[in-house]
């Protein structure tokens, strides 16, 4: 049987400044222009993460940054 790890990791707003999801109150969502630096700022802490084994379970944004919950699978199994 498969065993995980899980790991939250907390981003902070500076970084991820415009990356973020905003939401009418009849549920449109949509993402407002965001500079490319930070597309690739969140795109290679994907990468590093993935490098290291961890898979992206969920990322939720908020008015002082992210939180990513990440797993993967757990060693010796």
């Amino acid at each position: 049987m498969k065993t995980f790890e899980y790991d939250v990791s907390l981003h902070p707003a500076e970084t991820f400044r415009q990356v973020a999801f905003f939401c009418a109150e009849d549920g449109a969502c949509n993402l407002e222009e965001v500079p490319r630096d930070q597309i690739r700022q969140l795109a290679d802490l994907l990468n590093d993460r993935g490098r290291k084994g961890w898979e992206l379970v969920q990322i939720s944004f908020g008015r002082d940054g992210l939180m990513a919950f990440w797993k993967r699978e757990a060693s010796g199994t």
